[in-house]
């Protein structure tokens, strides 16, 4: 057994290594034991694999489907995001595949001059999901295009004075109505209050393109943003939208909003110690909540989650994410 499973109660990898799916089982069998696995080009023309790409519009997004309520929000920007996850970090995909580099190259036709990825939140700085995408793109290949260095020099001028990261708007106390109409219709990006606290919610999302990149994560930009984010394990936000503190024990995966595990994937990407004190707390608590059949649930926050076929195999995205982290932290 090695080091990082000694940590657990239970062990999850026969689990992982007889579930049906064969991406996850590859992903386990290369990161959790370090089998020398055939090329992850093969994953690349399985059926699930086929059928998002064959979704894929001319000009490299995806349509979002359903009603489109708001005209300055990019409606395709979110679900091109949205696919591009699956695509990347569960089927290992990169710029090698060109429709990879046709979604990155809409991607980047979102970004701004200033650097910042744009139409989200309609013309409103979204910092959070510029990190976040940034982060995507790193992961397939683009760590050195100078997009993405436009993209880090931007988000270093939008920290709070304390080092951390927010969305600007929610900075100011602007009533409800004017908030949505701010974040529906196109206006004026709203500058930050820079003196307010950081939100450890998107703080934890910017924080991730960081991680991800061979250089930045150990910058001290980082490395503030790092101690700030692990300071807030398990409390709440600083902010309204997902201020409640059992966002932190809410799981997915691919990644989409902060919680611990997101918190602790970039955290022991950028090498902080298996004996810092948070970080042990946090994986005492990963340790303590995990099942006898060596998974964890998606979700700790409430009553007990649904047993649906999407819910089980989330289960098995969640642990090997899980798993990939204390193998970085105790391996």
């Amino acid at each position: 057994m090695n080091d990082w499973q000694s940590q657990l109660r239970f062990d999850p990898l026969p689990t992982l290594l007889t579930c049906d799916n064969v991406a996850l089982q590859y992903m386990a069998r290369r990161d959790l034991l370090g089998e020398q696995v055939e090329p992850v080009l093969g994953l690349w023309e399985l059926p699930t694999v086929q059928r998002i790409l064959k979704r894929q519009l001319a000009d490299g997004s995806w349509a979002r489907p359903g009603e489109h309520k708001h005209l300055a929000i990019n409606y395709n920007l979110i679900e091109t995001w949205r696919q591009s996850r699956f695509l990347v970090e569960q089927y290992g995909l990169t710029r090698e595949h060109p429709q990879v580099r046709k979604a990155t190259e809409y991607l980047f036709s979102c970004q701004t001059p200033q650097g910042d990825i744009r139409g989200m939140l309609a013309n409103q700085y979204a910092t959070y999901y510029t990190g976040a995408i940034m982060a995507l793109l790193v992961e397939a290949g683009y760590a050195d295009d100078p997009r993405i260095d436009r993209g880090f020099r931007w988000l270093l001028t939008m920290r709070q004075d304390d080092g951390g990261w927010t969305i600007p708007l929610i900075t100011r106390k602007f009533d409800r109505a004017t908030q949505y109409r701010l974040t529906s219709e196109y206006a004026d990006p709203v500058e930050p209050d820079r003196s307010k606290p950081f939100s450890h919610n998107w703080t934890g999302m910017v924080l991730r393109a960081f991680a991800v990149h061979p250089r930045q994560r150990h910058s001290e930009a980082a490395m503030v943003a790092a101690s700030l984010l692990k300071s807030r394990f398990f409390q709440p936000d600083s902010y309204g939208s997902y201020r409640a503190a059992s966002y932190w024990v809410r799981f997915e995966y691919p990644f989409w909003w902060n919680s611990l595990i997101t918190a602790l994937d970039s955290l022991s990407l950028m090498g902080l110690p298996k004996e810092d004190p948070q970080i042990q707390q946090a994986s005492a608590w990963l340790a303590l909540h995990q099942q006898e059949n060596g998974l964890w649930r998606v979700s700790y926050a409430g009553a007990q989650e649904r047993e649906t076929a999407k819910v089980q195999e989330m289960r098995l995205w969640v642990t090997l994410a899980i798993c990939r982290i204390l193998k970085r932290l105790y391996g």
